[in-house]
């Protein structure tokens, strides 16, 4: 059995290419192996990449042998039974040697193929089948993308691009002007000799007419030696790549922080906010995070006392639905800006303050959201629960509401409320 090896080296990213067709050759397995990451470890972790192990079985790779009968020449290294000349006996029942069958019998198998899956894969893999709802990406910021537009001509490029009325008219300028004194000067010559011609005949006269004669020629040569087309002639489409903007987008998270939340609600909580984020970093270059949390009070926080302070009393939702209307219209216009906002609560609030929730998320924060979800991180439905239902009612609105009361409940919330437009439930 011949095996094949390249060896040529190969620079920075140049395997990039085979790495991204080995991924997709092994795209369900990867993706299993993916969720078992996912259920090993927890979510604030999942922004990391991942060691991926697939049977050696799995990935067999195609090799070249000769087959039976036929006459071929080979040349062994040095050996002490072998002289130059000698027949050397094909092995029977075929050529390969002993390989993963005695390994096996022995209680021995070979080793899986693991390679490590770096963190853009792994999200890659972790958000496959999951995209945002009604994504339109608006007005234009910053540019991570670009798009290529033309930008004349240039000397150089490819046969592709190649020009070829712009080439010959180069072509046809350069002859011109290389060629305009030679052919000024034969212009003269033959009228010179036309006039010599026409006088009388005389040793001197067929002399120079003789002369004139080799002169002629000699630019006729020199004027033929010009070139058609020359390299210099070719002209190419020139591209150019010019920055294309990309939309810029905020996440508003919406906490209840209240005595009623204990720190295994708001652990759910948090891990719900930090699962959106990644996903929102796989459609978005710009993302600004408004982190509001909120008892009877709400308040804007930065991330680490948002996911940290304690507080206790009561809770009164509407003031964090204000809060976020007000920073909306102040520094995120909608038409600059996709907005999400993400809203997590135990569903306690003051009776009499859930109609309003229902009647800002309705009348002023959802003709401003992309979408906006809220997840209940309880069982029981108390009256913000119900108001909330009334609005989900409605499929046109983006609007989404789950229950997740447990860590192993976040991901499958989290798949069904950004699941693709067009897939099953």
């Amino acid at each position: 059995m011949q095996q094949i090896i390249d060896r040529r080296l190969a620079g920075r990213n140049k395997s990039i290419g085979n790495r991204e067709r080995f991924l997709r050759r092994h795209k369900e397995q990867i993706r299993e192996a993916v969720k078992r990451a996912v259920e090993g470890r927890g979510i604030r972790d999942i922004a990391q990449g991942e060691d991926i192990h697939i049977p050696r079985r799995d990935i067999s790779e195609p090799v070249f042998g000769h087959g039976e009968g036929g006459r071929r020449e080979m040349v062994h290294p040095g050996n002490k039974d072998f002289v130059r000349g000698d027949r050397i006996e094909r092995p029977k029942g075929g050529g390969g040697g002993g390989g993963s069958g005695d390994a096996s019998d022995s209680g021995e198998g070979e080793d899986d193929f693991v390679f490590h899956l770096s963190k853009e894969e792994f999200m890659q893999v972790f958000f496959d089948d999951l995209a945002l709802p009604n994504l339109i990406r608006t007005t234009l910021a910053e540019t991570p993308e670009f798009k290529t537009h033309r930008a004349g001509f240039s000397s150089d490029g490819t046969p592709n691009n190649l020009h070829v009325v712009r080439s010959m008219r180069g072509a046809i300028g350069r002859r011109i002007a290389l060629g305009s004194e030679s052919r000024r000067e034969l212009h003269r010559l033959e009228d010179l000799l036309e006039t010599l011609r026409a006088q009388p005949d005389s040793p001197a006269r067929a002399r120079e007419i003789e002369l004139i004669e080799a002169d002629i020629e000699a630019l006729r040569v020199r004027i033929g030696r010009i070139p058609f087309l020359d390299p210099i002639d070719l002209r190419y489409r020139s591209r150019v790549r010019t920055p294309v903007p990309t939309a810029k987008a905020v996440m508003f998270c919406v906490m209840d922080v209240s005595g009623s939340m204990d720190e295994a609600r708001k652990d759910l909580a948090k891990r719900f906010f930090i699962l959106l984020y990644l996903f929102l970093t796989r459609h978005y270059e710009k993302i600004d995070i408004v982190f509001i949390r909120h008892h009877t009070q709400a308040q804007e926080v930065s991330e680490h006392d948002f996911f940290h302070a304690t507080e206790t009393g009561g809770t009164v939702v509407s003031s964090a639905l204000v809060l976020m209307e007000e920073i909306i219209r102040a520094r995120y216009p909608r038409g600059e800006w996709n907005i999400y906002g993400a809203q997590a609560s135990d569903g306690d609030n003051w009776h009499d303050d859930s109609p309003r929730c229902r009647e800002l998320l309705e009348h002023d924060i959802l003709p401003l959201c992309r979408y906006f979800a809220y997840i209940q991180v309880v069982e029981q439905e108390q009256n913000l629960w119900h108001e909330y239902a009334a609005l989900a009612e409605d499929e046109s609105r983006v609007f989404a509401m789950r229950k997740a009361t447990d860590v192993s409940q976040i991901y499958p919330v989290f798949r069904d409320l950004f699941r693709k437009e067009g897939v099953a439930k």
